[in-house]
C-alpha cells in the first residue's frame, strides 16, 4: 500500500487507460479523484472503486474551461486538503488527413489534449508549490514522437505535451515537484479493438514484443513515476510501446 494517505487526481479517468491508472492507485491505498466530463460516469467509476474497498471521489469537470477547473480543484482541496499526485490523462482524437481536418477538429483536439493539460497543471501546481511537494504525470503518445498519417492534430497536441512538461519540470523543480510524461504506443482499449483485423496485424508486425500493450502496462509506469523510487526523475518521457519506436 505504497500510496496510503496520498491523494491522486486522474483526469479522463472514467474509461480506458485513465480508469486503469485510477484503479491501480486505489489498489495501492491512495484516495483517488476521478475526473471526467460526464458526472454519472465519474460517480460510477468512483463507486466501482469504493465497492472493492478503495477510496475514491468522482467530479465532473471540463478540463478546457480554466474557471471550471479552478472551481473543481477548490472543492476537492476543501474536502481532501491536498493533491499529492496529478495524472493528466484526458484526451480525444479527431482523425483525418491533413487537407481534410477542419478548424473545429483541429481546435478541439488541441484544446482538450494540450490546453486541458495546461489548465489542470496550472491550477494543481499552485497547491503543490505551497505544499513543497508533488508528482505530475502527463499522458502523451508515441504519435507525438513519430507522427502518424491522419493524426496531425493529435500528434501536434501530444508533442506539445512533451515540450510543455519539460518546461514545467524546470519551473517546478525548485519546490521538489517532478513532472514526467508517459507515451503509450498501441494499448489494448475500446479504441484499438475497433481497428480492422488487417490494421491490427500490420501494427503487430511492427512491434518487437509482438503484442499490444495492456492498460496495466501504462498504469504500472505511472505508479513508478509517482513513487519514491522516481524522486530523482523529472522532465523525462517514458515510452510504453513494446519497442515500436526503438
Amino acid at each position: 500500500m505504497q500510496f496510503k494517505d496520498r491523494v491522486v487526481l486522474v483526469t479522463g479517468s472514467t474509461r480506458g487507460i485513465g480508469k486503469a491508472v485510477a484503479k491501480a492507485f486505489a489498489g495501492e491505498g491512495a484516495t483517488v479523484i476521478i475526473m471526467g466530463r460526464n458526472p454519472d460516469q465519474a460517480a460510477q467509476t468512483a463507486a466501482e472503486i469504493t465497492q472493492k474497498g478503495g477510496l475514491a471521489d468522482g467530479y465532473a469537470c471540463d478540463v478546457t474551461d480554466l474557471n471550471q477547473v479552478q472551481e473543481t480543484v477548490n472543492k476537492l482541496l476543501d474536502k481532501h486538503k491536498c493533491i499529492d499526485i496529478l495524472v493528466n490523462n484526458a484526451g480525444i482524437t479527431r482523425d483525418n488527413l491533413l487537407f481534410r481536418i477542419d478548424d473545429n477538429d483541429w481546435d478541439e483536439v488541441l484544446k482538450v489534449n494540450l490546453k486541458g493539460t495546461f489548465n489542470v497543471t496550472k491550477v494543481v501546481a499552485r497547491a503543490m508549490v505551497k505544499a513543497k511537494k508533488g508528482k505530475i504525470i502527463n499522458m502523451a503518445s508515441v504519435i507525438g514522437i513519430t507522427g502518424n498519417v491522419g493524426q496531425a492534430n493529435y500528434a501536434a497536441s501530444k508533442a506539445g505535451i512533451i515540450g510543455f512538461s519539460k518546461s514545467a519540470a524546470k519551473e517546478l523543480a525548485f519546490r521538489g515537484i517532478t513532472v514526467n510524461v508517459v507515451a503509450p504506443g498501441y494499448i489494448r482499449t475500446d479504441m484499438t479493438d475497433k481497428l480492422a483485423q488487417t490494421v491490427q496485424q500490420k501494427v503487430l508486425e511492427q512491434i518487437p514484443l509482438q503484442r499490444f500493450g495492456q492498460v496495466s502496462d501504462v498504469a504500472g509506469v505511472c505508479l513508478f513515476l509517482a513513487s519514491k523510487a522516481a524522486d530523482y526523475i523529472t522532465g523525462q518521457t517514458i515510452v510504453v510501446d513494446g519497442g515500436l519506436v526503438i
